[in-house]
């Protein structure tokens, strides 16, 4: 999960390499579908590592889909598609975004699921979910994929 809008360039490189080691280990990319900003890095480095990814988009209007998009999900939803987000994905991995990007953290948390931060620090607010573990720091895109591999195990 990350944000639409424009992002600074190291942001884009974690969104588009977190995507790549993804596809390189045969998992599926879900995210938010826009054709911008972190949804659009994460999707374009899947694909260009032959991954397949699916895109949750708030509208009806399939033109809004990154051209990297495989399976374009239309909710009509607007931000409630957070939901779908959230429930959809086995591990919730943020990287800098704004407020749709919180909300999804935020809803992870809240059903009791893992979330790993990718250089996006969330200061206090977040703390006692960060010290029961459920809320992860990394600072590099192999990094979240050795903890996603630990979760998946159960072994975090």
């Amino acid at each position: 999960m990350g944000g639409g809008e424009i992002v600074n360039a190291g942001d884009y490189e974690d969104a588009r390499r977190l995507g790549g080691l993804i596809a390189r280990e045969g998992w599926i990319l879900l995210n938010g579908g826009r054709a911008s900003g972190i949804m659009e890095a994460s999707a374009r480095g899947a694909k260009e590592n032959g991954g397949l990814t699916i895109g949750i988009l708030p509208g009806t209007d399939a033109g809004w889909a990154s051209e990297y998009i495989d399976i374009p999900v239309l909710t009509g939803a607007g931000l409630a598609r957070n939901y779908i987000n959230v429930l959809t994905s086995k591990v919730v991995v943020a990287l800098p975004g704004r407020t749709g990007t919180i909300s999804e953290i935020s809803l992870a948390l809240n059903i009791g699921k893992k979330v790993i931060s990718l250089n996006f620090d969330l200061g206090p607010l977040f703390k006692n979910y960060e010290e029961e573990k459920q809320l992860i720091y990394a600072k590099q895109p192999e990094e979240v994929i050795n903890l996603i591999k630990k979760i998946l195990k159960s072994d975090f």
